[in-house]
């Protein structure tokens, strides 16, 4: 399971070293994907096809449509992890994400998958599923 919450730093090339918890759940290779709420979503190979074929299915029943789909589809890259632990998050997936080359990044859990924010957004959605939590008292 991916939890927790850590604070990285985008390295000028786009690099990210994912926290070590996180690698044993990789192996040797992510992808990397269009997440929710404008995070880049880091899926293991099984989760992600398990997840895409959740996707065709929701696209075959109607329950989502094709344009999402085909935009997950599109956004969607194999990355392999280096030997530090480090992998490079594409042009593409930066912008949707709002993520600099550079810049401080968060990369948190969310249980079958890690996400990885830029530092004002994650406050924003952590802020709101917090207030969710306590009732609406954030």
């Amino acid at each position: 399971m991916f939890v927790g919450v850590h604070e990285r730093q985008l390295d000028d090339k786009g690099r990210l070293a994912l926290p070590s918890a996180f690698r044993s759940l990789l192996d040797d290779a992510c992808y990397l994907v269009y997440g929710d709420d404008r995070c880049v979503d880091v899926f293991s190979r099984t989760d992600f096809e398990r997840m895409a074929a959740t996707v065709i299915e929701q696209v075959r029943t109607g329950e989502m449509t094709k344009a999402r789909q085909r935009a997950l589809a599109h956004s969607a890259s194999l990355v392999t992890l280096d030997k530090q632990g480090r992998v490079t998050i594409d042009e593409k997936l930066r912008t949707y994400a709002r993520l600099e080359p550079g810049s401080r990044v968060v990369v948190s859990g969310n249980l079958d998958r890690a996400e990885v924010w830029c530092e004002d957004l994650y406050e924003r959605v952590a802020a709101t599923g917090r207030g969710e939590m306590a009732g609406g008292q954030e």
